[in-house]
């Protein structure tokens, strides 16, 4: 049962679903923690100094953080300018007299979504009177978008850098206070730890298990950790 409130929050949570803002928050802070968590690993397994993996972590999280913030402007960004150009598509046909015909789809649209023939079809007339209302509604209804909400590119990147480099902390942390074995066994259990929580508050989100997504989470998290510091361990000896 909906709580009172409770469709609004759930209209909030749709619309930051719709905008990626929920994708890029779990995707920044995931990809810091277990990119970082995975390069430093690899440069202790390989036997380096703790200097050295600190430097490495650093060079990892500013590369991270900087790469993702510029694919997240680039795809805001193209993003927006492709429904821009949509919109401006639908302003010509409306100038070029095809103004009927997207409110025959209009009304479809209406129709399909549950509205009765006479009354779809007195809003149609009505969003027809207005240039901005029938651009607006055809976004809306028909297109599948909404021309008031296309995204920021600054802001996306701007919470992508930030996002990555909070995940980016739980690996890193340990390092500029220590290193070795507890640095190591640190690393991975601040990185877990966050990882649980990511986890079940995807699962909470999605309206699964708690304990289902936070576990999916960890277990990511070990086996990665146990791939790169292998990988790591090998190419020491190798190189030795």
């Amino acid at each position: 049962m909906i709580k009172p409130g409770g469709s609004d929050v759930l209209a909030k949570r749709a619309l930051q679903v719709q905008r990626g803002a929920a994708r890029a928050a779990v995707l920044g802070v995931n990809d810091g923690l277990v990119s970082v968590l995975c390069l430093v690993l690899a440069v202790a397994g390989a036997g380096a100094g703790s200097s050295a993996v600190l430097l490495a972590g650093f060079a990892g999280w500013l590369a991270g953080a900087v790469s993702m913030a510029a694919g997240e402007w680039i795809s805001v960004r193209a993003q927006v300018e492709l429904f821009e150009g949509i919109l401006r598509d639908v302003r010509k046909l409306m100038n070029n007299g095809s103004r009927e015909v997207l409110g025959g789809q209009l009304k479809e649209r209406l129709q399909a979504a549950g509205w009765s023939e006479r009354t779809a079809s007195s809003a149609t007339q009505e969003i027809l009177s207005a240039d901005q209302h029938l651009t607006d509604a055809y976004a809306r209804q028909v297109m599948g978008f909404n021309p008031d909400e296309l995204g920021s590119p600054w802001m996306a990147a701007g919470s992508s850098f930030l996002l990555f480099t909070v995940g980016a902390l739980a690996p890193l942390v340990p390092w500029i206070f220590g290193g070795g074995v507890v640095a190591i066994v640190l690393s991975i259990t601040l990185t877990g730890l966050v990882s649980l929580v990511i986890g079940g508050f995807i699962g909470a989100s999605s309206g699964k298990s708690v304990i289902y997504g936070a576990l999916r989470q960890l277990l990511i998290v070990i086996f990665a950790s146990a791939v790169t510091y292998a990988v790591g361990y090998l190419f020491g000896i190798t190189v030795g």
